[in-house]
């Protein structure tokens, strides 16, 4: 979620299709957990239907900041991590 937040502002719509096979009850909880952790803020702008944007505070750009080696080792290794995944699930298959 906050990879798609790097950029700017986003709706609950676009969060909803950036972060696919996501439940609106999971989302909306992880939303919730992550302004109260004062990594995102919530802009309500009181219209009807509702119209919510969010943000990465200050401290949520931080931690973005901090992901990208993550995500970097994620992409290098990807086709490893793969392999090793499928080799698990054969595992686990006998």
């Amino acid at each position: 979620m906050i990879y798609f937040l790097i950029q700017g502002p986003n709706r609950y719509g676009v969060l909803k299709r950036a972060v696919r096979g996501v439940s609106d009850k999971m989302l909306i909880q992880q939303l919730k957990e992550l302004e109260a952790d004062g990594v995102v803020t919530r802009k309500d702008y009181q219209e009807v239907p509702p119209g919510v944007d969010y943000t990465l505070t200050p401290l949520g750009r931080t931690l973005a900041e901090a992901l990208v080696p993550l995500c970097n080792w994620g992409t290098d290794n990807m086709a490893e991590v793969t392999r090793i995944f499928a080799e698990r699930e054969q595992w686990q298959a006998r």
